[in-house]
């Protein structure tokens, strides 16, 4: 294995890199070793504590850990909470958001973003608002023009991926913001395939609301997921899915009268999940140590490593060229791709198949350049040997 890479010592931090090729964290990041620690220490302090946790740690928690996520995206401190995943952060910014200007009934998104966020958004719109879905072209990007014309000043909100999900392409989402503030629009970036890979500033972009995940490149495990407000908006906010966490005084229990608190905790509901705040933490903060911009220039190389090796084997590439508008994945769609993926899966190769996309393949800081070629060989060597027509009977399940 290549010992030049300085950011391979980071290696045994992560227990799987041991067992198996894990080129999956646009899924799943590995899970860092440090996670064992924080579970421990959440479980002494339950046990040792009991209630008296809450007064001792547990209640300020989530601010806690949302301070560390802040930087990471050049957000400040106090402006980000954290929920268990996508579709309740979604559903508390958008039940908090008015659409009452019945001038402005249109709500822009792409038929490139991840369905869980459409399928969220539908669910809140009044009856009066249309959604306005911009279609790719080519089924890799999304038009910029094509974007841009379609916000206009009917556009109540604008709610897309910051990074799509199927190819990595880096949506132009500066020049997107602009238009929309320019009309009188808020934006929302999905930035699950963004934050922890490629550089961040929410602060500098002036977007007004960011929702990620520690799930997949902060390696921060399932039950993290982040909601960024811009901080001159965060008042403007009346949430309908809330609960007493959110009271500026939740421990008087008074049913007469509810009233929203001025910070970021406006936006919690109920009791917050303890374990996973802790399991979060290990992977955050090795990202905030090894740093973003050395994590974008490694995965630059890496990822253009896949085109070059794709490129001599012949396989189409389903996700852009340009390294500047290109995330942390590289979709292939080789022969046979989703049967292919399955016996790459059954050698210990880890990468994931999307429908009407290919294999994703997705390496980190931690990964080799051995293993980018391995990845791409044993493709060859899997459609050579015909082991991928042994899943040929399964079902078209998508990881």
């Amino acid at each position: 294995m290549t010992t030049d890479d300085p950011l391979l010592k980071w290696r045994d931090e992560f227990p799987i890199l041991e067992t198996c090729h894990y080129l999956i964290s646009n899924s799943l990041g590995a899970m860092p070793r440090g996670v064992y620690d924080r579970l421990k220490h959440y479980a002494d302090t339950w046990a040792e504590q009991g209630v008296s946790a809450w007064g001792s740690a547990w209640f300020e928690l989530n601010r806690v850990v949302s301070d560390k996520i802040a930087p990471l995206m050049g957000a400040p401190a106090g402006s980000v909470i954290i929920h268990q995943n996508a579709s309740i952060a979604n559903s508390i910014l958008f039940s908090a958001l008015d659409f009452s200007d019945t001038r402005r009934n249109k709500v822009v998104i792409t038929d490139m973003d991840f369905p869980g966020d459409i399928y969220t958004l539908k669910a809140w719109l009044p009856s009066h608002i249309t959604l306005h879905m911009v279609k790719t072209r080519d089924g890799i990007t999304i038009n910029t023009e094509d974007i841009l014309n379609a916000i206009d000043e009917r556009t109540r909100l604008v709610s897309i991926s910051h990074v799509l999900f199927r190819s990595a392409y880096i949506m132009p989402v500066a020049e997107i913001i602009h238009k929309a503030h320019q009309v009188g629009a808020q934006v929302v970036l999905n930035g699950y395939h963004s934050v922890g890979v490629i550089p961040v500033d929410v602060t500098t972009l002036n977007v007004d609301f960011y929702i990620g995940g520690v799930l997949k490149w902060l390696c921060g495990g399932p039950g993290g997921v982040f909601l960024y407000v811009r901080p001159d908006l965060l008042n403007t906010l009346m949430p309908k899915v809330t609960g007493w966490f959110a009271h500026q005084q939740p421990f008087a229990f008074d049913v007469e009268n509810f009233v929203l608190r001025d910070d970021i905790y406006r936006l919690m509901n109920g009791t917050p999940g303890i374990a996973s705040l802790h399991a979060i933490q290990p992977g955050v903060e090795i990202i905030a140590q090894v740093s973003v911009d050395h994590i974008r220039q490694k995965s630059i190389r890496q990822t253009q490593l896949l085109i070059d090796l794709a490129d001599q084997y012949g396989y189409p590439v389903v996700s852009p060229r340009d390294s500047a508008v290109r995330g942390g994945t590289v979709t292939l769609n080789p022969p046979h791709s989703y049967a292919v993926s399955r016996e790459m899966l059954a050698r210990n190769i880890k990468i994931d198949y999307r429908a009407n996309a290919g294999i994703r393949i997705a390496p980190h800081f931690y990964n080799s350049d051995e293993e980018v070629h391995t990845a791409v060989t044993t493709i060859a060597d899997i459609l050579a040997d015909g082991s991928w027509r042994r899943h040929l009977d399964g079902r078209d399940f998508v990881t």
